[in-house]
Protein backbone atom coordinates (compact mmCIF):
# COMPACT_ATOMS: atom_id res chain seq x y z
CA UNK A 1 0.00 0.00 0.00
CA UNK A 2 2.61 2.13 -0.48
CA UNK A 3 2.62 5.30 -2.96
CA UNK A 4 5.41 5.27 -5.69
CA UNK A 5 6.92 7.96 -7.59
CA UNK A 6 6.28 7.08 -11.51
CA UNK A 7 7.09 8.96 -14.44
CA UNK A 8 4.33 10.05 -17.08
CA UNK A 9 5.75 8.15 -19.59
CA UNK A 10 5.14 4.87 -18.15
CA UNK A 11 1.54 4.91 -19.55
CA UNK A 12 2.44 6.03 -22.73
CA UNK A 13 5.40 3.41 -22.83
CA UNK A 14 3.34 0.10 -21.94
CA UNK A 15 -0.46 1.49 -22.63
CA UNK A 16 -1.96 -0.74 -20.46
CA UNK A 17 -5.47 -0.80 -21.47
CA UNK A 18 -5.21 -4.72 -19.95
CA UNK A 19 -2.05 -6.00 -20.45
CA UNK A 20 1.59 -6.18 -22.67
CA UNK A 21 4.05 -7.87 -23.52
CA UNK A 22 7.89 -6.70 -24.09
CA UNK A 23 10.00 -8.09 -26.90
CA UNK A 24 10.84 -11.65 -25.90
CA UNK A 25 14.43 -13.91 -26.30
CA UNK A 26 14.30 -16.82 -27.64
CA UNK A 27 15.19 -19.75 -25.80
CA UNK A 28 16.42 -23.29 -26.87
CA UNK A 29 14.44 -26.44 -29.21
CA UNK A 30 12.11 -26.27 -26.27
CA UNK A 31 10.56 -22.96 -27.24
CA UNK A 32 11.19 -21.45 -23.76
CA UNK A 33 13.60 -18.66 -22.86
CA UNK A 34 16.42 -19.97 -22.01
CA UNK A 35 16.42 -18.22 -18.36
CA UNK A 36 13.62 -20.24 -17.57
CA UNK A 37 13.41 -23.29 -15.78
CA UNK A 38 11.00 -25.78 -16.88
CA UNK A 39 8.76 -26.99 -14.31
CA UNK A 40 10.36 -24.45 -11.27
CA UNK A 41 8.43 -21.39 -10.88
CA UNK A 42 10.41 -18.36 -8.59
CA UNK A 43 8.27 -15.98 -7.06
CA UNK A 44 9.91 -12.76 -5.76
CA UNK A 45 8.44 -10.97 -2.65
CA UNK A 46 9.36 -8.06 -0.78
CA UNK A 47 7.85 -9.22 3.23
CA UNK A 48 8.61 -12.24 5.32
CA UNK A 49 5.92 -13.60 7.46
CA UNK A 50 5.54 -13.28 10.93
CA UNK A 51 4.28 -16.59 11.36
CA UNK A 52 2.61 -19.33 8.78
CA UNK A 53 -0.80 -20.02 10.98
CA UNK A 54 -3.03 -17.42 10.19
CA UNK A 55 -4.64 -17.52 13.33
CA UNK A 56 -1.65 -15.43 15.07
CA UNK A 57 0.08 -13.70 11.64
CA UNK A 58 -0.29 -10.11 10.76
CA UNK A 59 1.19 -9.60 7.28
CA UNK A 60 0.15 -9.23 4.41
CA UNK A 61 2.89 -12.08 3.40
CA UNK A 62 1.52 -14.94 5.38
CA UNK A 63 -1.27 -14.70 3.07
CA UNK A 64 0.54 -15.37 0.43
CA UNK A 65 2.12 -18.23 1.54
CA UNK A 66 -0.82 -19.57 3.28
CA UNK A 67 -2.66 -19.39 0.15
CA UNK A 68 0.10 -22.50 -1.16
CA UNK A 69 -0.17 -24.72 1.84
CA UNK A 70 -3.37 -24.01 3.05
CA UNK A 71 -6.78 -25.28 1.80
CA UNK A 72 -9.67 -23.26 2.99
CA UNK A 73 -13.10 -23.68 2.92
CA UNK A 74 -13.66 -21.36 -0.41
CA UNK A 75 -10.84 -19.93 -1.98
CA UNK A 76 -11.72 -16.31 -4.07
CA UNK A 77 -10.81 -15.93 -7.58
CA UNK A 78 -9.30 -13.04 -9.10
CA UNK A 79 -12.27 -11.17 -9.21
CA UNK A 80 -13.36 -12.38 -5.61
CA UNK A 81 -16.03 -14.87 -6.25
CA UNK A 82 -15.81 -17.80 -3.90
CA UNK A 83 -14.78 -20.70 -5.68
CA UNK A 84 -15.40 -23.86 -3.72
CA UNK A 85 -12.23 -25.62 -2.07
CA UNK A 86 -13.17 -28.17 0.91
CA UNK A 87 -16.88 -27.57 0.43
CA UNK A 88 -18.97 -28.60 -2.65
CA UNK A 89 -20.98 -26.06 -3.10
CA UNK A 90 -21.36 -21.97 -1.68
CA UNK A 91 -24.36 -22.12 0.62
CA UNK A 92 -27.33 -19.62 -0.79
CA UNK A 93 -30.78 -19.43 0.45
CA UNK A 94 -31.59 -20.96 -3.18
CA UNK A 95 -29.84 -24.23 -2.45
CA UNK A 96 -30.87 -24.46 0.90
CA UNK A 97 -27.67 -24.06 2.43
CA UNK A 98 -28.27 -20.76 3.96
CA UNK A 99 -32.07 -20.74 6.34
CA UNK A 100 -34.78 -18.39 5.96
CA UNK A 101 -33.66 -16.59 8.95
CA UNK A 102 -30.24 -16.52 8.07
CA UNK A 103 -29.03 -18.00 11.03
CA UNK A 104 -27.96 -21.26 9.77
CA UNK A 105 -25.50 -22.37 6.72
CA UNK A 106 -24.94 -25.67 6.20
CA UNK A 107 -21.65 -26.58 4.71
CA UNK A 108 -21.17 -29.71 2.50
CA UNK A 109 -17.80 -31.33 2.50
CA UNK A 110 -15.42 -32.57 -0.13
CA UNK A 111 -15.32 -36.33 0.50
CA UNK A 112 -11.81 -37.90 0.21
CA UNK A 113 -9.84 -34.81 1.31
CA UNK A 114 -6.70 -35.61 3.52
CA UNK A 115 -3.99 -33.60 4.69
CA UNK A 116 -0.24 -34.13 3.29
CA UNK A 117 0.25 -36.96 5.93
CA UNK A 118 -2.71 -38.96 4.64
CA UNK A 119 -5.10 -38.07 7.07
CA UNK A 120 -8.40 -37.51 6.59
CA UNK A 121 -9.49 -33.97 6.86
CA UNK A 122 -13.47 -33.65 7.52
CA UNK A 123 -15.51 -31.12 8.69
CA UNK A 124 -14.72 -32.11 12.57
CA UNK A 125 -11.23 -29.90 11.45
CA UNK A 126 -13.91 -26.67 10.85
CA UNK A 127 -15.43 -27.40 14.07
CA UNK A 128 -11.85 -27.69 16.10
CA UNK A 129 -10.61 -24.50 13.90
CA UNK A 130 -13.63 -22.45 15.79
CA UNK A 131 -13.15 -23.74 18.81
CA UNK A 132 -9.54 -23.55 18.63
CA UNK A 133 -10.23 -19.63 17.27
CA UNK A 134 -12.24 -18.57 20.30
CA UNK A 135 -10.53 -20.47 22.71
CA UNK A 136 -9.13 -17.23 25.41
CA UNK A 137 -5.80 -19.66 26.07
CA UNK A 138 -4.87 -19.11 22.29
CA UNK A 139 -3.51 -15.38 21.34
CA UNK A 140 -5.84 -15.20 18.30
CA UNK A 141 -5.18 -11.99 16.10
CA UNK A 142 -8.89 -11.46 14.99
CA UNK A 143 -12.41 -13.38 16.04
CA UNK A 144 -14.36 -10.95 13.73
CA UNK A 145 -16.95 -13.42 12.13
CA UNK A 146 -16.11 -16.49 14.42
CA UNK A 147 -17.35 -14.95 17.69
CA UNK A 148 -21.14 -14.71 15.77
CA UNK A 149 -20.91 -18.24 15.49
CA UNK A 150 -23.17 -19.62 17.93
CA UNK A 151 -22.03 -23.56 17.57
CA UNK A 152 -20.96 -26.04 14.84
CA UNK A 153 -23.02 -29.30 14.92
CA UNK A 154 -20.88 -31.97 12.39
CA UNK A 155 -23.62 -34.78 11.98
CA UNK A 156 -21.08 -36.73 10.43
CA UNK A 157 -17.56 -36.05 8.47
CA UNK A 158 -19.07 -34.62 5.47
CA UNK A 159 -21.16 -31.90 6.56
CA UNK A 160 -20.44 -28.82 9.01
CA UNK A 161 -23.76 -27.19 10.44
CA UNK A 162 -22.75 -23.36 11.26
CA UNK A 163 -25.35 -21.40 14.04
CA UNK A 164 -24.99 -17.93 14.22
CA UNK A 165 -26.19 -15.80 17.08
CA UNK A 166 -26.99 -13.27 14.91
CA UNK A 167 -27.58 -12.84 11.11
CA UNK A 168 -24.15 -11.95 9.49
CA UNK A 169 -23.50 -12.04 5.81
CA UNK A 170 -19.78 -11.24 5.95
CA UNK A 171 -19.71 -14.83 8.07
CA UNK A 172 -18.36 -16.41 4.93
CA UNK A 173 -15.38 -14.64 4.24
CA UNK A 174 -13.86 -16.15 7.72
CA UNK A 175 -14.13 -19.81 5.73
CA UNK A 176 -12.09 -18.13 2.85
CA UNK A 177 -8.51 -15.96 3.41
CA UNK A 178 -7.23 -12.87 4.90
CA UNK A 179 -8.21 -11.08 7.49
CA UNK A 180 -9.53 -13.30 10.21
CA UNK A 181 -10.33 -16.14 7.67
CA UNK A 182 -8.74 -19.06 8.95
CA UNK A 183 -8.48 -22.52 7.02
CA UNK A 184 -9.23 -25.70 8.91
CA UNK A 185 -6.36 -26.75 11.09
CA UNK A 186 -5.71 -30.20 11.79
CA UNK A 187 -7.35 -31.73 15.05
CA UNK A 188 -5.40 -34.70 14.83
CA UNK A 189 -2.08 -32.98 15.06
CA UNK A 190 -2.91 -29.86 17.49
CA UNK A 191 -5.84 -31.42 19.13
CA UNK A 192 -4.12 -32.42 22.21
CA UNK A 193 -2.07 -29.32 22.61
CA UNK A 194 -2.98 -27.03 25.61
CA UNK A 195 -3.08 -24.03 23.56
CA UNK A 196 -1.54 -22.97 19.95
CA UNK A 197 0.52 -20.18 20.19
CA UNK A 198 4.07 -21.54 20.21
CA UNK A 199 3.00 -24.78 18.21
CA UNK A 200 5.78 -26.23 15.90
CA UNK A 201 2.85 -26.31 13.48
CA UNK A 202 3.02 -22.38 13.14
CA UNK A 203 6.41 -22.52 11.58
CA UNK A 204 5.92 -25.95 10.12
CA UNK A 205 2.20 -26.29 9.05
CA UNK A 206 0.92 -29.73 7.60
CA UNK A 207 -0.40 -28.84 3.88
CA UNK A 208 -3.69 -29.21 2.87
CA UNK A 209 -3.90 -26.79 -0.22
CA UNK A 210 -1.40 -27.85 -3.53
CA UNK A 211 2.19 -26.95 -2.02
CA UNK A 212 4.75 -28.67 0.82
CA UNK A 213 6.59 -26.50 2.68
CA UNK A 214 10.16 -27.96 2.12
CA UNK A 215 12.12 -25.13 4.29
CA UNK A 216 11.60 -21.89 5.18
CA UNK A 217 15.26 -20.22 5.03
CA UNK A 218 14.32 -16.91 7.50
CA UNK A 219 15.59 -14.07 5.47
CA UNK A 220 15.91 -15.34 1.95
CA UNK A 221 12.67 -17.51 0.85
CA UNK A 222 11.08 -20.62 0.85
CA UNK A 223 11.39 -24.12 -0.88
CA UNK A 224 7.94 -26.24 -1.64
CA UNK A 225 7.43 -29.14 -3.13
CA UNK A 226 4.13 -30.62 -4.94
CA UNK A 227 1.43 -32.19 -2.63
CA UNK A 228 0.34 -35.22 -3.93
CA UNK A 229 -2.39 -35.46 -1.52
CA UNK A 230 -4.26 -32.69 -2.74
CA UNK A 231 -7.76 -33.16 -3.40
CA UNK A 232 -7.27 -32.03 -7.35
CA UNK A 233 -4.21 -33.67 -7.50
CA UNK A 234 -0.67 -32.45 -7.45
CA UNK A 235 -0.09 -29.28 -8.78
CA UNK A 236 1.25 -28.89 -12.74
CA UNK A 237 4.58 -27.35 -11.42
CA UNK A 238 7.52 -29.75 -9.98
CA UNK A 239 8.85 -26.91 -7.82
CA UNK A 240 7.87 -23.79 -5.85
CA UNK A 241 10.56 -21.11 -4.89
CA UNK A 242 9.76 -18.22 -3.01
CA UNK A 243 12.38 -15.66 -2.75
CA UNK A 244 12.44 -12.87 0.01
CA UNK A 245 14.26 -9.26 -1.02
CA UNK A 246 13.27 -6.47 0.82
CA UNK A 247 14.79 -4.04 -1.22
CA UNK A 248 12.03 -3.14 -4.41
CA UNK A 249 15.39 -1.78 -6.84
CA UNK A 250 16.72 -4.69 -5.25
CA UNK A 251 13.56 -6.69 -6.06
CA UNK A 252 13.53 -5.35 -9.07
CA UNK A 253 16.87 -6.57 -10.07
CA UNK A 254 16.21 -9.90 -9.76
CA UNK A 255 13.23 -9.88 -12.20
CA UNK A 256 15.36 -7.96 -14.47
CA UNK A 257 18.25 -11.00 -14.31
CA UNK A 258 15.61 -13.78 -14.54
CA UNK A 259 16.61 -14.81 -11.47
CA UNK A 260 12.90 -14.53 -10.48
CA UNK A 261 9.64 -15.29 -12.52
CA UNK A 262 7.21 -13.16 -10.98
CA UNK A 263 6.59 -9.71 -8.94
CA UNK A 264 2.79 -8.76 -8.22
CA UNK A 265 2.34 -5.00 -7.79
CA UNK A 266 5.37 -3.91 -9.42
CA UNK A 267 6.90 -0.31 -8.04
CA UNK A 268 5.55 2.32 -9.96
CA UNK A 269 9.03 4.29 -10.11
CA UNK A 270 10.55 1.50 -11.64
CA UNK A 271 7.92 0.53 -14.67
CA UNK A 272 9.20 2.64 -17.09
CA UNK A 273 12.39 0.00 -17.12
CA UNK A 274 10.02 -2.85 -17.41
CA UNK A 275 9.83 -2.15 -21.73
CA UNK A 276 13.56 -2.72 -21.39
CA UNK A 277 13.37 -6.77 -20.25
CA UNK A 278 12.74 -9.31 -22.64
CA UNK A 279 10.45 -12.09 -21.87
CA UNK A 280 8.07 -10.55 -19.73
CA UNK A 281 4.28 -10.26 -20.21
CA UNK A 282 2.53 -7.36 -17.89
CA UNK A 283 -0.73 -6.74 -16.51
CA UNK A 284 -2.17 -3.89 -14.86
CA UNK A 285 -5.25 -4.50 -12.91
CA UNK A 286 -7.42 -3.00 -10.27
CA UNK A 287 -6.90 -3.83 -7.15
CA UNK A 288 -8.69 -3.12 -3.69
CA UNK A 289 -6.77 -0.78 -2.17
CA UNK A 290 -8.36 2.60 -1.94
CA UNK A 291 -6.98 6.03 -0.99
CA UNK A 292 -8.73 8.64 1.10
CA UNK A 293 -8.54 11.94 2.79
CA UNK A 294 -10.28 11.37 5.86
CA UNK A 295 -11.90 13.85 7.94
CA UNK A 296 -12.21 13.99 11.98
CA UNK A 297 -16.01 14.97 12.28
CA UNK A 298 -15.16 15.04 15.98
CA UNK A 299 -12.86 18.66 16.09
CA UNK A 300 -14.86 21.42 16.56
CA UNK A 301 -14.15 23.39 13.23
CA UNK A 302 -14.70 19.89 11.03
CA UNK A 303 -18.28 18.81 13.26
CA UNK A 304 -20.13 21.34 10.46
CA UNK A 305 -20.75 19.50 7.60
CA UNK A 306 -20.59 22.59 5.62
CA UNK A 307 -16.71 23.23 5.89
CA UNK A 308 -16.20 19.73 5.24
CA UNK A 309 -18.45 20.08 2.24
CA UNK A 310 -15.57 23.18 1.55
CA UNK A 311 -12.75 20.78 1.50
CA UNK A 312 -14.51 18.43 -0.69
CA UNK A 313 -14.93 21.36 -3.55
CA UNK A 314 -12.35 23.23 -2.69
CA UNK A 315 -9.53 21.19 -3.65
CA UNK A 316 -8.79 19.95 -7.43
CA UNK A 317 -8.87 15.98 -7.06
CA UNK A 318 -8.84 14.97 -10.96
CA UNK A 319 -5.63 17.89 -10.98
CA UNK A 320 -3.82 16.44 -8.07
CA UNK A 321 -4.57 12.82 -10.01
CA UNK A 322 -3.01 13.50 -12.92
CA UNK A 323 -0.46 15.41 -11.43
CA UNK A 324 1.29 13.83 -8.10
CA UNK A 325 -0.34 10.34 -8.94
CA UNK A 326 -0.02 10.86 -13.33
CA UNK A 327 -3.46 9.20 -13.54
CA UNK A 328 -2.28 6.21 -12.90
CA UNK A 329 -4.86 4.72 -10.52
CA UNK A 330 -8.65 4.99 -11.01
CA UNK A 331 -10.75 8.21 -9.39
CA UNK A 332 -13.23 6.76 -6.66
CA UNK A 333 -16.67 7.47 -5.22
CA UNK A 334 -16.84 5.13 -2.85
CA UNK A 335 -15.30 2.80 -0.17
CA UNK A 336 -17.16 -0.18 -2.64
CA UNK A 337 -14.74 -1.05 -5.66
CA UNK A 338 -16.68 -0.22 -9.05
CA UNK A 339 -16.42 -3.75 -10.59
CA UNK A 340 -18.20 -5.26 -6.91
CA UNK A 341 -21.60 -6.69 -7.53
CA UNK A 342 -22.63 -3.89 -4.49
CA UNK A 343 -21.07 -1.09 -6.16
CA UNK A 344 -23.02 2.04 -6.10
CA UNK A 345 -23.48 4.94 -8.17
CA UNK A 346 -22.01 7.94 -6.05
CA UNK A 347 -21.24 11.50 -7.80
CA UNK A 348 -17.89 13.15 -8.15
CA UNK A 349 -17.30 16.60 -6.11
CA UNK A 350 -17.38 19.14 -7.85
CA UNK A 351 -14.65 21.26 -8.11
CA UNK A 352 -16.23 25.02 -7.44
CA UNK A 353 -13.90 26.93 -5.07
CA UNK A 354 -16.67 29.34 -4.99
CA UNK A 355 -19.65 27.55 -3.76
CA UNK A 356 -16.61 26.58 -1.28
CA UNK A 357 -16.26 30.03 -0.28
CA UNK A 358 -19.90 30.83 0.18
CA UNK A 359 -20.01 27.30 2.08
CA UNK A 360 -17.45 28.86 4.63
CA UNK A 361 -19.09 31.75 5.44
CA UNK A 362 -22.35 30.39 6.01
CA UNK A 363 -20.91 28.12 8.71
CA UNK A 364 -19.48 31.37 10.76
CA UNK A 365 -16.15 30.99 9.12
CA UNK A 366 -15.04 35.23 7.96
CA UNK A 367 -12.53 36.51 6.29
CA UNK A 368 -9.47 37.20 8.47
CA UNK A 369 -7.16 40.21 7.97
CA UNK A 370 -4.21 38.24 6.89
CA UNK A 371 -6.55 35.86 4.75
CA UNK A 372 -7.35 32.84 7.21
CA UNK A 373 -10.92 32.89 8.46
CA UNK A 374 -12.04 32.98 11.63
CA UNK A 375 -15.21 32.36 13.65
CA UNK A 376 -15.20 33.84 17.31
CA UNK A 377 -11.94 34.65 17.01
CA UNK A 378 -10.51 31.52 15.95
CA UNK A 379 -8.60 31.09 13.08
CA UNK A 380 -9.76 27.99 10.40
CA UNK A 381 -6.41 26.42 10.84
CA UNK A 382 -5.92 22.85 10.34
CA UNK A 383 -3.55 19.86 10.25
CA UNK A 384 -3.08 17.02 7.76
CA UNK A 385 -1.50 14.20 8.39
CA UNK A 386 0.18 10.73 6.43
CA UNK A 387 2.86 8.69 7.01
CA UNK A 388 6.21 9.53 5.98
CA UNK A 389 5.96 7.31 2.57
CA UNK A 390 7.67 9.16 -0.24
CA UNK A 391 4.98 11.32 -2.39
CA UNK A 392 2.61 11.49 0.38
CA UNK A 393 3.61 15.86 1.22
CA UNK A 394 3.98 16.29 -1.93
CA UNK A 395 0.28 15.34 -2.32
CA UNK A 396 -0.29 17.38 1.10
CA UNK A 397 1.62 20.31 0.03
CA UNK A 398 -0.65 20.68 -3.26
CA UNK A 399 -4.26 20.85 -1.34
CA UNK A 400 -2.41 23.00 1.41
CA UNK A 401 -2.10 25.33 -1.86
CA UNK A 402 -5.57 24.64 -2.97
CA UNK A 403 -7.08 25.81 0.11
CA UNK A 404 -5.19 28.71 1.34
CA UNK A 405 -7.11 31.06 -1.18
CA UNK A 406 -10.26 29.33 0.45
CA UNK A 407 -9.19 31.09 3.42
CA UNK A 408 -7.68 27.61 5.56
CA UNK A 409 -4.26 27.56 6.81
CA UNK A 410 -3.30 24.08 6.73
CA UNK A 411 -0.40 22.45 8.27
CA UNK A 412 1.53 19.18 7.93
CA UNK A 413 2.45 16.76 10.18
CA UNK A 414 3.43 13.29 9.39
CA UNK A 415 4.32 10.34 11.12
CA UNK A 416 5.91 6.88 10.81
CA UNK A 417 3.08 4.36 9.92
CA UNK A 418 3.38 2.29 13.51
CA UNK A 419 3.08 5.37 14.93
CA UNK A 420 -0.20 6.97 13.32
CA UNK A 421 -1.84 3.44 13.23
CA UNK A 422 -1.36 2.27 16.99
CA UNK A 423 -4.19 2.19 19.05
CA UNK A 424 -3.02 4.97 21.21
CA UNK A 425 -1.29 6.75 17.29
CA UNK A 426 -3.28 10.21 16.26
CA UNK A 427 -5.79 8.26 14.54
CA UNK A 428 -7.53 6.18 16.80
CA UNK A 429 -6.85 8.81 19.21
CA UNK A 430 -8.86 10.98 17.39
CA UNK A 431 -6.17 13.89 17.19
CA UNK A 432 -5.92 15.27 14.19
CA UNK A 433 -7.82 16.88 11.73
CA UNK A 434 -7.31 15.66 8.49
CA UNK A 435 -5.53 12.41 7.63
CA UNK A 436 -3.80 10.91 3.83
CA UNK A 437 -3.47 7.22 3.29
CA UNK A 438 -4.88 3.96 1.76
CA UNK A 439 -7.19 1.47 2.68
CA UNK A 440 -7.78 -2.04 1.75
CA UNK A 441 -11.13 -4.05 1.24
CA UNK A 442 -11.89 -7.40 1.21
CA UNK A 443 -14.27 -9.12 -1.32
CA UNK A 444 -17.35 -8.60 1.01
CA UNK A 445 -18.92 -5.07 0.80
CA UNK A 446 -19.36 -4.65 4.54
CA UNK A 447 -18.30 -1.34 5.63
CA UNK A 448 -19.38 -1.28 9.11
CA UNK A 449 -16.21 -1.07 11.05
CA UNK A 450 -15.42 1.86 8.90
CA UNK A 451 -18.74 4.09 9.29
CA UNK A 452 -20.82 2.91 11.87
CA UNK A 453 -21.38 5.04 15.20
CA UNK A 454 -21.07 2.01 17.10
CA UNK A 455 -17.37 1.10 15.59
CA UNK A 456 -15.67 4.59 17.15
CA UNK A 457 -12.56 3.81 18.85
CA UNK A 458 -11.59 2.38 20.98
CA UNK A 459 -14.55 -0.04 19.99
CA UNK A 460 -13.65 0.00 15.89
CA UNK A 461 -12.20 1.46 12.74
CA UNK A 462 -14.59 4.65 12.54
CA UNK A 463 -11.68 6.87 12.65
CA UNK A 464 -13.96 9.42 10.99
CA UNK A 465 -16.15 9.52 14.04
CA UNK A 466 -18.77 10.48 12.69
CA UNK A 467 -21.73 9.31 14.69
CA UNK A 468 -24.82 9.43 12.31
CA UNK A 469 -27.80 7.47 13.34
CA UNK A 470 -29.14 6.29 9.22
CA UNK A 471 -25.43 5.45 8.56
CA UNK A 472 -25.03 2.95 11.64
CA UNK A 473 -28.61 1.87 10.50
CA UNK A 474 -27.81 0.96 7.06
CA UNK A 475 -24.71 -1.08 7.70
CA UNK A 476 -25.96 -3.04 10.25
CA UNK A 477 -29.26 -4.07 8.16
CA UNK A 478 -26.75 -4.72 5.31
CA UNK A 479 -24.80 -6.87 6.98
CA UNK A 480 -28.04 -9.02 8.41
CA UNK A 481 -29.22 -10.81 5.17
CA UNK A 482 -27.26 -12.59 2.61
CA UNK A 483 -29.46 -11.50 -0.27
CA UNK A 484 -26.97 -9.65 -2.47
CA UNK A 485 -30.26 -7.62 -4.28
CA UNK A 486 -31.35 -6.31 -0.73
CA UNK A 487 -27.64 -5.51 0.01
CA UNK A 488 -26.87 -3.42 -2.57
CA UNK A 489 -29.77 -1.46 -2.16
CA UNK A 490 -29.15 -0.78 1.03
CA UNK A 491 -25.56 -0.02 0.43
CA UNK A 492 -26.52 2.56 -2.31
CA UNK A 493 -28.61 4.95 0.50
CA UNK A 494 -25.56 3.99 2.71
CA UNK A 495 -23.40 5.06 -0.09
CA UNK A 496 -25.12 8.26 -0.69
CA UNK A 497 -25.68 9.72 2.70
CA UNK A 498 -21.80 8.58 3.23
CA UNK A 499 -21.35 10.83 0.42
CA UNK A 500 -23.69 13.92 2.01
CA UNK A 501 -22.25 14.15 5.36
CA UNK A 502 -18.56 13.97 4.09
CA UNK A 503 -16.88 12.51 6.47
CA UNK A 504 -14.54 11.64 3.83
CA UNK A 505 -13.42 12.18 0.42
CA UNK A 506 -12.73 8.70 -1.88
CA UNK A 507 -9.86 9.44 -3.85
CA UNK A 508 -8.50 7.11 -6.20
CA UNK A 509 -8.48 2.56 -6.49
CA UNK A 510 -5.24 1.99 -6.60
CA UNK A 511 -4.05 -0.15 -10.06
CA UNK A 512 -1.26 -2.38 -9.57
CA UNK A 513 1.27 -3.87 -12.33
CA UNK A 514 2.22 -7.80 -12.21
CA UNK A 515 4.85 -8.84 -14.43
CA UNK A 516 5.96 -12.41 -14.88
CA UNK A 517 7.59 -14.75 -17.24
CA UNK A 518 6.03 -15.41 -20.61
CA UNK A 519 6.76 -18.92 -20.62
CA UNK A 520 4.41 -18.97 -17.06
CA UNK A 521 0.76 -20.47 -17.87
CA UNK A 522 -2.12 -20.35 -15.80
CA UNK A 523 -1.29 -17.40 -13.35
CA UNK A 524 -4.18 -14.87 -12.73
CA UNK A 525 -3.31 -11.82 -11.13
CA UNK A 526 -6.05 -10.94 -8.45
CA UNK A 527 -8.06 -8.58 -7.16
CA UNK A 528 -7.89 -9.14 -4.16
CA UNK A 529 -5.80 -10.74 -0.96
CA UNK A 530 -3.64 -12.90 -2.91
CA UNK A 531 -2.18 -13.81 -6.64
CA UNK A 532 -1.53 -17.38 -5.69
CA UNK A 533 -5.07 -18.65 -5.49
CA UNK A 534 -4.70 -20.51 -8.16
CA UNK A 535 -1.25 -22.29 -8.13
CA UNK A 536 -2.16 -25.61 -9.21
CA UNK A 537 -3.18 -24.52 -12.46
CA UNK A 538 0.22 -23.16 -13.20
CA UNK A 539 2.46 -24.03 -15.61
CA UNK A 540 6.26 -23.09 -17.10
Amino acid sequence: MNLRARALASLAAFAFAGCAQSATSGGGTSGRHHWTLPGHLRIGMSDEPDNLNPMFAHTDATDQIDALIFAPVFRYDQHGEFVPELATVVPTYANGGISKDSRTIVLHWRHGVRWADGAPLTARDLRFTWRAVVDKRNSTKALYGWDDVERIDVPDDYTAVVHLKRPNADVLGIFGSGGSAYPPLPEHLLGKLPDLNRADFNAHPLSSGPWILQEWKHGSGFEFAPNPNYWRGAPKLQRLSVKIVPDPDSLFSELATHDVDTISNVDERLVPRLASIAGLHTEKHLIANWRRLAVNCSRPALADVRVRLALAEGIDWDHLNATVYHGYNLRSTSDIPPDSWAAPRVPFYRHDPHDAQRLLSAAGWLPGPDGVRRKDGAPLALTISATNKPGNEQAEVQMQQEVRPLGIALSIKNYPASYLFAQDGPLYSGKYDLEWSIDTNGPDPDNQGNWSGDFVPPKGANTSFLRDPEITALSDAALRTFDRAKRKALYQREETRIHKLVPTVFFYWENALTAYNDDLHGYKPAEYITDNWNSWEWSI
